[in-house]
């Protein structure tokens, strides 16, 4: 049976590949001669990429992830 430790492993890995892979891809949209976009396009992207980022690296942070309150 799968112990919790291995089941994060397993599964972590596994979706982090996924990310890079699909970041890989999002790069590959950058070839001017290809793709025509603009800074603003450019800002979106990254700004909602790096906004999701940092709301699910809080949750690693933060046991309370539910937001009630605890002394």
């Amino acid at each position: 049976m799968e112990n919790k430790r291995d089941k994060f492993t397993r599964i972590a890995e596994n979706r982090t590949n996924k990310i890079i892979h699909m970041v890989e891809l999002l790069g590959n949209c950058s070839n001017k001669r290809v793709y025509d976009y603009t800074e603003a396009d450019i800002k979106k992207i990254f700004g909602a990429i790096e906004k999701q980022l940092s709301l699910t690296k809080s949750k690693y942070k933060s046991n309370n992830s539910k937001g009630k309150f605890k002394l």
